[in-house]
């Protein structure tokens, strides 16, 4: 592990929230979610696009946030 990878303590490295400009769609919020937790995006794009048509477009809300929020 690189000293930049641990965090100053000495621990396991840090994990940040990015969005993922590389892997986006529209602002990358799905990518840095994927990211984040270490899983496919195209899983990460069709679990966000069921949870909005099943909660009637309210997850639309909090991605518009987070893209807005995040870097």
């Amino acid at each position: 592990m690189n000293q930049i990878d641990q965090n100053p303590a000495g621990g396991p490295p840090s994990k940040d929230f990015r969005l993922d400009k590389s892997n986006a769609k529209l602002w990358g919020v799905c990518g840095g979610i994927a990211n984040y937790f270490g899983v496919d995006a195209t899983l990460v794009r069709i679990g966000f696009v069921a949870g909005t048509l099943i909660g009637f477009g309210s997850l639309l809300l909090v991605y518009l946030a987070v893209a807005l929020i995040a870097d």
